[in-house]
């Protein structure tokens, strides 16, 4: 066995990295790191201290996208510092149309998107540890009420 202390990246084959870039840049905030013309871009997100964040591998414009109930990665969670934040990334991808689902996990309260590919990711903000109560040691999906989180936690 082995330690790990975080994911530090992640990396996805996409129709057109250039495509998927921007959408990545308009919804996070994303900056790029480095762009390889046709092949790949790399990202980074405000205040990581990662080199890159995010990799796309553009792999053509007749390429199958994911389907669900395959094999493969459902999605990825990116996690924002606070639930004014989650209030507005679901602003912001509802504008964009890529907001698919909203969810209250207990311990996290979640948003759903896609990104021009259909590759979901989640949005979602971590309830701080003292209010997980019931909650530390189960996992619930129930539907999201952000006004009252924001009343709550903002």
């Amino acid at each position: 066995m082995f330690p790990v202390q975080r994911l530090n990246h992640a990396v996805l084959y996409v129709r057109d990295a250039d495509r998927a870039a921007a959408f990545y840049e308009e919804a996070f905030g994303f900056e790029v790191v480095e762009r390889i013309s046709g092949v790949a871009v790399f990202l980074r997100a405000q205040g990581t201290a990662n080199h890159h964040d995010l990799g796309l591998f553009s792999i053509g414009p007749n390429a199958p996208g994911p389907e669900r109930g395959r094999v493969g990665l459902y999605h990825l969670a990116w996690e924002v510092p606070t639930i004014q934040d989650l209030a507005l990334a679901r602003e912001t991808l509802g504008r964009m149309g890529a907001l698919v689902g909203q969810s209250d996990h207990g311990a996290t309260k979640s948003l759903y998107a896609r990104d021009p590919d259909g590759n979901e990711f989640e949005v979602m903000w971590m309830v701080p540890r003292d209010d997980w109560g019931e909650y530390e040691h189960r996992g619930v999906t129930e539907p999201l009420d952000l006004d009252a989180a924001l009343v709550r936690w903002g």
